[in-house]
Order: C-alpha cells, then sequence, then structure tokens
C-alpha cells in the first residue's frame, strides 16, 4: 500500500446541547501510516476518544474527510463501514466489554463468526491468539472469572481476531494496578512491532511515552504533535 493507513483532513465534530452547540473535535488534520504507533493525550473532554471513534469509522464527523487505506470513509454504506470496522480495525476499551455470558474462547470467536471465517480456522486462530496474549489456560473462563488485566489481554486477542491494520485502544489500563498495566503496555508494543498499526488514548505519560509519536490535544484541537510543533492542525 503506498500512502497513509489512514489520512483526516479538518474533521470537527459538534454536538448539540441544551445550551448550544459544543465542538468536540475541532478542524483536526493526521496522518497515521501503517504500522506506526501514535500516542494521543489531553485533559478530560478535550476530544480524545471522540476523535478515536471518528478515526475507527464508529462515529461520523460533521465535516471534514476520513480516508482508510486510500478509500473515502464517507462515501460508504453502513454495510461497507461495517465490514470496515470488523475486518481492519481492532477496539479495546477500558471496561474490556466482554461478552459475559461467554467464555475468553468464545469471545475472541465472535468477530471471526461475524466475518464468516470457517468454524476450523477460527478454533485455530483463538488458540492462536490466546497463546499470543498468554492465557491458553484460560480459554474456558469466562470474564467474571478472569482478573482486570486477563479480561483486557482476551479483549486485545478479540480486537485481533481478524488481523486488522489498526488497533485503537481507549484509556486500555485505566483501571488497572501500574504492573498490570505495564503488561498490558508490553504487549502493545508487541502488537505493533508485529505489523499493526497502534494508536492509544492514555493520560499515563509512562504508555505515551512507548509510543513513536505523541498528539497532545485540547479544546478538541491538536495543540502539539511528536515533533515537538505546537499550533492547531
Amino acid at each position: 500500500m503506498t500512502g497513509p493507513l489512514v489520512d483526516a483532513r479538518g474533521l470537527t465534530k459538534t454536538f448539540p446541547m441544551g445550551a448550544g452547540p459544543v465542538q468536540a473535535v475541532r478542524n483536526v488534520s493526521l496522518q497515521i501510516a501503517a504500522g506506526e504507533y501514535l500516542a494521543i493525550r489531553g485533559p478530560s473532554g478535550c476530544g480524545k476518544s471522540t476523535l478515536l471513534h471518528i478515526l475507527g469509522c464508529v462515529d461520523t464527523p460533521s465535516s471534514g474527510t476520513l480516508m482508510f487505506e486510500g478509500r473515502s470513509v464517507s462515501g460508504l454504506s453502513d454495510a461497507d463501514r461495517s465490514a470496515l470496522r470488523l475486518l481492519s480495525i481492532g477496539f479495546v476499551f477500558q471496561r474490556f466489554f466482554l461478552l459475559p455470558m461467554l467464555t475468553a474462547a468464545e469471545n475472541v470467536d465472535v468477530p471471526q463468526a461475524e466475518a464468516g471465517v470457517a468454524g476450523a480456522d477460527r478454533k485455530r486462530r483463538t488458540a492462536e491468539l490466546l497463546d499470543y496474549v498468554g492465557l491458553s489456560h484460560r480459554r474456558d473462563h469466562r470474564p467474571a472469572q478472569l482478573s482486570g488485566g486477563e479480561a483486557q489481554r482476551v479483549a486485545i486477542a478479540r480486537a485481533l481476531a481478524n488481523r486488522p491494520r489498526l488497533l485503537l485502544a481507549d484509556e486500555p489500563t485505566g483501571e488497572l494496578d501500574r504492573a498490570t498495566g505495564e503488561q498490558i503496555a508490553g504487549l502493545l508494543d508487541r502488537v505493533q512491532a508485529d505489523g499493526t498499526a497502534v494508536v492509544v488514548v492514555t493520560h499515563d505519560p509512562a504508555i505515551a511515552a512507548r509510543a513513536g509519536r505523541t498528539l497532545l490535544m485540547r479544546d478538541g484541537r491538536i495543540e502539539i504533535d511528536g515533533n515537538g510543533e505546537s499550533g492547531t492542525r
């Protein structure tokens, strides 16, 4: 693939509120290269998560353009957007969002089944991913039987199930103790080293320091990029 994996130009997201519209994201432009590790930092309410949801095609911008692998996302049908999220983008959240009635293995199996992967291939991929995150021995445990760190590792395995080109993580260590958070950060390092682009929203400077590039957001804008240049981009 030539060109950036993600190319965002002039993204703005406005939410209607009783006291008047609120711009959560304001004229943000950025590119994400294939295999890049990008951290997004900033105070609570500055628009980090909203931007992540737009980049992940979960939400749509009020204005601006988003290209994924050279294809305009705004021109896609709802079905094509869903397929893009399922096959090309993985999500990891602060609170895991595992399905509580399913085992670890079954949680990892779900996105593969949705993608139409054959049963034998799903079984093989699930075993491979649980081994990758060090949880082969917990494959038959449900989320309530897992520690927070184990649940987050299962969530990462699930996010990687369909071999996405982009992994988006929203405060993935926010509810974990320091030592467990370091384990998750190390796993994200490995995911990026294996060729997947990683974008992580975090308040933790130690997590952000592991990324190759950091963006600082304030009031919906990118104020500082990874090479230290300031200003709204």
